[in-house]
């Protein structure tokens, strides 16, 4: 980013009005998770990094990101059902939003005003402020539907789209009952502050550390530890060069987990049309 660039983001986002509610919502999160060194117990740092997974890898990276957003390879609709409704209770948004506004992304990554949390704005923007200081109607239904529209036309994900927050009042409850409020503080608040921030890496990271396989013709980049954080996520080079990939993970040391979930539903006859690069495409677009 040039310097009058630079100039004219800091001016936009001193005149952008912050949203209070996302401060509150974002912020107390964030406090009840710093609750968690007097709800410690091992089962309950188990649950977390249970839950990390489930709703992470699963429900975020499997199923909102690879399945939903990009097609990359097909379910059945009931179990397509399933997967989507875990990537509702890692609380970031109904199905709608996430997968319009991640292929909104993808269609303008790092155009300095079309995508929602372009890594031109800067890390800390591309990380979260874009969820503070809301611009482009990006937050707005009648908006981002609009790069969703087979989700749109889909009654159910319409309702997780306005009930995703209601959702995390039985889970909450569940895991209370099966261990009170160190269940709660862990399960609930610790995992979604861990899966928020796993997940924005990717946004801001990934578009400024690590090494760069393909041209891809953004600068988006291949960040092993962010990789490891985000179950393969982290091969952002390798994704943008072919979004429509199911595996992210393309050389032998990348680490894929995702993947091999991706792997085992293929074994099981569940996933089908599973998207692979050819040889031939992957070292057209291989930088020398």
């Amino acid at each position: 980013m040039n310097s009058n660039s630079f100039e004219t983001s800091l001016e936009e986002e001193r005149s952008l009005p912050i949203s209070w509610i996302s401060v509150i919502f974002f912020g107390t999160i964030h406090a009840f998770a710093l609750l968690a060194p007097w709800f410690f117990s091992w089962s309950a740092l188990g649950i977390t990094l249970f839950l990390h997974w489930l709703f992470g890898s699963i429900g975020i990276c499997l199923a909102y990101h690879r399945l939903l957003s990009h097609r990359s390879f097909q379910v059945p609709k009931w179990l397509e059902y399933i997967l989507v409704s875990i990537g509702t209770l890692a609380l970031q948004g109904g199905p709608i939003f996430w997968v319009g506004g991640h292929r909104l992304h993808h269609a303008y990554t790092e155009d300095f005003d079309k995508d929602p949390y372009s890594a031109k704005r800067g890390f800390w923007w591309s990380h979260f402020l874009w969820l503070i200081y809301p611009r482009g109607g990006y937050f707005d239904y009648e908006t981002y539907k609009k790069y969703a529209p087979d989700l749109a036309r889909d009654a159910y994900y319409r309702w997780l789209n306005r009930n995703f927050l209601l959702l995390q009042i039985p889970l909450g409850l569940l895991l209370y009952l099966f261990g009170g409020w160190s269940f709660v503080i862990y399960g609930v608040f610790v995992r979604t502050v861990l899966i928020w921030h796993s997940t924005w890496l990717i946004n801001s990271a990934s578009h400024v550390r690590g090494y760069r396989t393909f041209d891809s013709q953004d600068n988006s980049r291949n960040l092993w530890w962010a990789a490891l954080l985000t179950y393969g996520e982290g091969w952002h080079n390798n994704h943008h060069a072919f979004p429509n990939a199911a595996k992210a993970g393309l050389q032998w040391w990348e680490i894929d987990m995702t993947w091999w979930t991706i792997q085992l539903l293929q074994s099981l006859g569940l996933a089908k049309k599973v998207v692979l690069i050819s040889e031939e495409n992957l070292a057209k677009n291989r930088l020398n």
